[in-house]
């Protein structure tokens, strides 16, 4: 039986990985999706390790990539819990390369992941509470807030937005770098 609240400091973990050769790009650096693929491994043991059952992704909410990653650096990825719901979490992770020669680190990228706790079933499962311990843990449960609602206005104006108007069509064609050719 899980605790009615757990610590955020109780999901946080980190993963470090050597990049190699063969996760690059065309253009030499790390390929984003293998970042990406790392990142989900990553969300999914954070909110697992807190909710204490399987967890699966609801949506990748931010990926910002800030920095390139080369070959033969060394990155770390760092996740915690920074939201509960009623069975989802947002999953905050911090990623970070390290020049192993230089030792000069760069914060390469931040990602948010919506991740769900499932029972046995298959059926959504509760999570714990969380506790905030700390004035930034309450700056990042704050943020999630803040992107909560933005989600919801988005959804919202999508009801909404009728792309069908010729009012509508013709301020896109006025205003951005398209022509609307339709059948």
């Amino acid at each position: 039986m899980n605790p009615t609240y757990k610590a955020v400091a109780s999901s946080n973990i980190s993963i470090s990985e050597l990049m190699l050769p063969s996760h690059a790009n065309f253009s030499g650096k790390i390929h984003g999706g293998y970042i990406l693929s790392l990142l989900d491994q990553i969300a999914f043991a954070c909110a697992s390790k807190f909710s204490g059952n399987y967890c699966v992704t609801a949506s990748v909410d931010t990926v910002d990539f800030l920095n390139p990653i080369e070959v033969g650096e060394l990155v770390t990825m760092k996740a915690s819990v920074n939201y509960v719901g009623k069975s989802s979490m947002i999953i905050g992770i911090r990623v970070e390369s390290e020049n192993i020669q230089t030792g000069l680190v760069k914060h390469c990228n931040s990602s948010y992941f919506t991740m769900v706790s499932k029972d046995k079933d298959g059926k959504n499962a509760t999570v714990p509470g969380l506790i905030l311990s700390s004035l930034e843990e309450v700056r990042r449960f704050q943020n999630c807030l803040k992107q909560i609602a933005l989600k919801k206005e988005k959804n919202r104006d999508k009801d909404f937005f009728n792309h069908n108007s010729k009012e509508t069509l013709n301020s896109l064609e006025k205003n951005y770098n398209i022509l609307i050719k339709l059948d």
